[in-house]
């Protein structure tokens, strides 16, 4: 049986990354493309980059994802670029657009016309439920985003849906909670606690300041959560599906299990700072993954503490190695 070959966009960052030795250790082909840029970060797969194709493209660009699916004639394409950080999408609003929203339309079409029986995999989002109508979010919840971030989702959402229903692709939309790992963005705030945690052990540092402590999100491991990606790709039928933990935890506990892990009493470094709210905050998030769990059979193996603390020995390491660098 030949190798199947899968693509994915994105692949240098923390899905992609996590996503891309999963597929390997399956026997895949994975295929990754990057945008060709000066500044291209390598460093989340270094380790297996060897076995990887890389190619250029840009989801901005249709001539190029069309180009890339006609040589690599891809049986799986997982689509996991897109301007990612919320509080970016406040101060780049078209650019979050033109990727997060119009770049799987691009991606869509150049499957459609160039290889219609590759199947597609389109990574939706939890900020997508924004302004919450009902706790927990499930498939059937209605959308409300409080982010340009969350609008551009929601347009890649449902025209995966669209191209689903009135072209026949396998198109699926993964609508994942907040999921991390020690690969995770130090922009994003689950790093940004543990990070500071353990260079405050270290006595590298002598504070940390954060936005809004009473935000709560449902947050689980990057990995588990690649699993569950594949596992969509696998099934007879195209659909979408909710990715979740099903618990939720507070900014706030966040910091009491990162820096209780090490000893600390969070409160004698964590500084509330006005600047760091968001200026439409989201603040409850919890998912309902039981159609997953009931269809694919997919459930979360990482639990939040176990995740924290997975992060907190990654910055740990990390910092050490440094240190000993210098």
């Amino acid at each position: 049986m030949s190798k199947k070959t899968a693509l994915i966009t994105g692949i240098t960052g923390q899905d992609g990354s996590y996503l891309a030795e999963f597929l390997l250790e399956l026997g895949y082909h994975v295929v990754g493309m990057v945008r060709r840029t000066s500044t291209i970060n390598f460093d989340r797969i270094k380790h297996i980059q060897e076995q990887i194709d890389i190619v250029q493209g840009d989801l901005l660009d249709q001539s190029s994802l069309m180009e890339i699916i006609r040589e690599y004639q891809p049986d799986e394409v997982y689509n996991l670029a897109a301007q990612s950080f919320v509080p970016t999408s406040f101060s780049q609003p078209v650019l979050t657009g033109e990727f997060t929203a119009l770049g799987v339309t691009r991606l869509l079409e150049a499957i459609r016309h160039v290889k219609p029986d590759t199947r597609f995999y389109q990574a939706s989002s939890s900020e997508m439920f924004g302004k919450v109508v009902e706790v927990p979010q499930r498939e059937t919840t209605p959308f409300h985003p409080r982010s340009p971030y969350g609008v551009a989702k929601v347009y890649g959402h449902w025209i995966t849906v669209n191209y689903r229903e009135s072209y026949g692709l396998f198109a699926c939309s993964g609508i994942l909670f907040n999921h991390e790992s020690p690969r995770r963005g130090l922009e994003f705030v689950t790093h940004k606690v543990t990070y500071a945690a353990a260079r405050i052990k270290l006595g590298l540092q002598r504070e940390l300041r954060l936005g809004n402590l009473d935000a709560r999100r449902d947050w689980g491991y990057a990995g588990d959560y690649v699993r569950g990606m594949w596992m969509m790709l696998q099934h007879d039928q195209p659909d979408d599906y909710v990715l979740a933990t099903g618990e939720t935890h507070s900014v706030r506990e966040l910091c009491e299990v990162a820096f209780g892990y090490l000893g600390l009493n969070w409160e004698d470094y964590v500084v509330v700072d006005p600047k760091y709210y968001r200026p439409a905050e989201v603040d409850l998030l919890i998912g309902d993954a039981s159609k997953a769990g009931r269809v694919l059979g997919w459930e979360p193996q990482v639990n939040f503490e176990q995740l924290v603390r997975m992060m907190v020995d990654a910055d740990l390491q990390s910092l050490r190695n440094n240190e000993r660098q210098v």
